[in-house]
């Protein structure tokens, strides 16, 4: 399961690294609890009490601001039966409260109240509050981190540079949207980071491009692909995707992020978040136009994403070359994942 050369090409990585759920389990462990995830925009988190939950590769996890004004977050998990605390989504609470036995946490994690659990002497409430993890807010957008082995902006990288001219701080949120398809993650990250596929699958996207000028450029724990618009396009030309599995496309006035979480090992979600500077009523139409193209390009690469995966899992598949010039963006990132997981 690692990238294989022959007389020289680069290929791809073998199919049962997109199918076997031991890879899976190893990814959820290696990849996605030991890095940054993007929870989407730090407003959701604002005021003593706002939180958000959320999944990543299975483990739930809430970030949520305390009465004190420190931002904290935990595993969505009671330390009592293990019951989840929090639906996923976003809210407001004055403490935390399990659904199951009406176990009572504060804001920070402290465990308050344990209603009708009777006495015990060695049971001291202060030796159980909530499983703490790191959080961390950059420029508007909230990131947590299960097992982090690295800082926030060393796992952002070049990220960091890319954006330093963009007001990123200043988008507000405006709409959100949640996708579920059948394919593994890793082959939707294959298919977003090359621009190879665009006159096949987005005719209108690559009517709207200057494709003989679209470039992808493997950075530090970034992958950046550029073409020159035309006209009609609502995306300004740059879209970007950072290590290990979020994205953030730019438009004029806004832009939009998504995070690419795995549900199992054939089963993938998008979480996108979609904001802009101006969210005024004159800018309404523009807005849920820019919105609705995008999911449109978005859903467009489903159907090839999910017959990829039934191929690579019936073993009717063996790795193929990748392109020198459109897919050096899915070399970088197969490396990174072997690097990992062998």
């Amino acid at each position: 399961m690692r990238l294989r050369y022959r007389l020289g090409v680069l290929r791809n990585l073998d199919p049962t690294f997109y199918c076997d759920p031991t890879v899976f389990r190893s990814e959820r462990e290696r990849i996605f609890w030991q890095t940054w995830q993007l929870l989407g925009p730090a407003s959701q988190v604002a005021a003593p009490g706002d939180y958000v939950a959320t999944e990543i590769a299975g483990a739930k996890v809430v970030a949520i601001r305390a009465d004190d004004g420190e931002l904290r977050a935990f595993r969505n998990v009671c330390v009592h039966r293990g019951a989840r605390l929090f639906e996923e989504g976003s809210g407001h609470c004055s403490a935390i409260r399990c659904p199951y036995h009406n176990w009572v946490y504060g804001l920070d994690g402290t465990l308050k109240r344990t209603p009708w659990f009777g006495e015990d002497p060695d049971f001291d409430m202060a030796d159980w509050p909530l499983q703490q993890i790191s959080v961390e807010e950059w420029r508007g957008l909230l990131f947590v981190a299960i097992h982090p082995v690295e800082p926030l902006l060393a796992n952002l990288g070049d990220t960091v540079t890319v954006l330093a001219d963009e007001p990123i701080e200043t988008f507000q949120l405006y709409r959100t949207e949640h996708l579920v398809f059948d394919a593994n993650w890793k082959i939707y990250m294959d298919n977003f980071i090359e621009g190879y596929h665009i006159p096949g699958i987005h005719p209108s996207f690559y009517a709207a491009i200057d494709f003989e000028k679209f470039e992808t450029v493997a950075m530090n724990n970034v992958i950046k692909m550029t073409a020159p618009p035309k006209d009609d396009l609502f995306y300004r030309g740059t879209w970007l995707t950072t290590w290990p599995n979020w994205t953030l496309s730019l438009f004029d006035g806004g832009m939009n992020t998504s995070r690419i979480n795995p549900i199992d090992e054939g089963r993938t979600e998008l979480l996108y978040h979609y904001y802009f500077a101006d969210l005024s009523d004159a800018t309404r139409e523009v807005r849920d136009r820019t919105v609705d193209g995008s999911i449109s390009v978005v859903r467009e690469d489903f159907g090839i994403c999910e017959i990829t995966h039934q191929n690579y899992a019936s073993g009717g598949y063996r790795s193929g070359p990748l392109s020198p010039r459109h897919e050096t963006g899915v070399a970088w990132f197969q490396q990174k994942l072997a690097a990992i997981l062998t």
